[in-house]
Order: C-alpha cells, then structure tokens, then sequence
C-alpha cells in the first residue's frame, strides 16, 4: 500500500463506531473502546539464522511509519510517544488494562500518539513483534481518550 492508502486508512478509522463485541479479522482486531489495524505485516524470520532478512524488513517498516508519522504531525502536531512497558508489567501481574493498550503492549515497546480533535479518542501509530521469528507488525490503533493518561483536549 501507498502512504496515501495508509492514510485513508487511518481516516476511516478515525470515525469508524466502535463495535459492541470483540473481534478479529484478516486486518486487524477491535471492540467496544477500540480499533486495531495492522497496516504492514513482514514475512516471518523462521530461517533468518543471520538476521539479515530481519534488519531489511525492519528498515522498510520504520521508513513507512515516519513518513505517516511525518504526515500525521504536520496534521495534528507532535506526537506524544508512550511507552508500554507499565503496561506489560501491570497486565502481567492481573492489572486490568484497557484495549488496545493491552493487546498493543504485548507486541510493541512504545508508540506515537495523537489526540485526534473533538473525538474524545486517540490514534497511535506502532511497530511491533509478538516474538522474533514472528512478522514485524507495523500498527494504527485507535482508542477511547480515557485508555490512556494523556491531555487530549488540544
């Protein structure tokens, strides 16, 4: 897909209802406080016994996420990175945490956030990997202004 597409995209996200019930499909994942989208998906690194094939699949998603995340703070300002490891940690030891934050931290370090204007939700922008010989994820998720401890309001 074109940054264009991706774009587009996150646009219909952005506005998409969140669902009464959990779900998971083909692109992505969602319920009742979110959305989830998997943008861009790498091969798997079974074989990668050198780690090559890694280091290039790897380089191409973060060249796809700046230039969105470039687009998107031209659009709506910086981006306020939020790490997940809390998140992790709180989840792992019985903590409830909210969608998509919980499934997000399982798979990602930290991710881009922008409040999106007049919404009450937010949209963040990710790389991620649920286990090394697993595809690299590039995400857009979208969630509830509450999920997160953020100021939203600009």
């Amino acid at each position: 897909m074109t940054t264009e597409e991706y774009l587009s995209t996150i646009d219909a996200l952005a506005v998409l209802p969140f669902p009464e019930a959990t779900y998971a499909d083909a692109s992505g994942e969602g319920g009742p406080e979110h959305h989830v989208r998997w943008l861009q998906i790498s091969r798997e690194f079974w074989d990668d016994d050198d780690g090559q094939a890694w280091i290039e699949a790897e380089a191409d998603l973060r060249a796809c996420l700046d230039d969105l995340a470039a687009r998107l703070t031209a659009r709506w300002g910086e981006a306020s990175v939020v790490d997940l490891w809390p998140y992790l940690s709180a989840g792992c030891e019985g903590e409830p945490v909210p969608e998509p934050i919980n499934y997000l931290s399982q798979q990602v370090v930290c991710m881009q956030v922008w409040p999106l204007p007049d919404s009450g939700r937010w949209l963040a922008l990710a790389l991620g990997q649920a286990d090394k010989e697993l595809p690299l994820i590039l995400f857009a998720a979208i969630g509830r202004a509450s999920a997160l401890d953020l100021n939203l309001s600009r």
